[in-house]
């Protein structure tokens, strides 16, 4: 995993870190853990990790990389990277040494926009004070239901440029969403065989939420059996808004 990428929000994925473990209902149909599995069985270094036993519930064994720490120093061209597409790297596990190593590799990379997204904000903003902020850092929690709106409350503290969340897979409506100091909602529907049903109220809720607050709105999906079975029109129309440039 260290290229292109086929989720609409970005361009490339890159996962100086694999593997994690279940934090909420929203990892309950994890698409990392699946696919870790698909991967493992075709031999992929990265995935032959025996999981570990700390893990709760269904997870695979977090492991560093730090071999991949070089891999975006040979990207030529500009690109949007989603960081750690198959893991977490707020996880407890990951030592703060190593995501100051990635922060690093960011920073100095300035070419290229790096998109990171936790579901353990609690540990994001304990430990935001500790890491120096590269301005080509997006810094996302993801926010399935409404139990999980403290995150918001945690990312609101953190001093990256651009501030974002993923309300996907959406399980809920999002009763009570603030999104002052927000810049960005990604919202989408769970998909595959076990996907959970989603409804237009809590999409449209979402977005009129965003447009009343300036924050560009993104509707990534519907979900179903495969992640494009519902397609991506909301009322007629896709939304792919994107924050504004960050100014440096």
């Amino acid at each position: 995993m260290g290229d292109r990428s086929a989720i609409e929000w970005t361009e490339a994925t890159w996962n100086p870190t694999t593997g994690c473990d279940r934090v909420s209902s929203g990892c309950d149909n994890c698409y990392a853990l699946a696919l870790a599995k698909r991967l493992k069985a075709m031999g992929s270094p990265k995935y032959q990790v025996d999981g570990d036993p700390r893990t709760s519930g269904p997870g695979f064994g977090l492991a560093m990389h730090p071999n991949a720490l070089s891999v975006p120093y040979g990207w030529k061209s500009p690109r949007t990277v989603f960081v750690n597409s198959m893991s977490d790297l707020f996880h407890a596990r990951v030592p703060l040494d190593y995501v100051r190593r990635v922060f690093q590799v960011i920073a100095e990379t300035s070419q290229h926009t790096y998109q990171v997204l936790t579901k353990r904000a609690r540990r994001l903003r304990q430990v935001a004070g500790s890491l120096d902020w590269p301005d080509n850092l997006w810094m996302g929690v993801s926010v399935e239901s409404t139990k999980e709106l403290p995150r918001v409350d945690d990312l609101r503290l953190v001093p990256a440029a651009v501030k974002f969340l993923s309300c996907e897979p959406l399980l809920g409506p999002l009763q009570g969403l603030d999104l002052a100091a927000i810049d960005w909602v990604i919202a989408g529907g769970e998909s595959g065989p076990g996907h959970r049903p989603l409804e237009e109220a809590w999409v449209t809720h979402i977005r009129d939420t965003c447009n009343e607050a300036g924050v560009a709105f993104f509707f990534k999906q519907w979900g179903g059996r495969t992640p494009k079975a519902g397609g991506r029109e909301l009322e007629g129309r896709t939304w792919d808004q994107l924050p504004l440039p960050v100014v440096v």
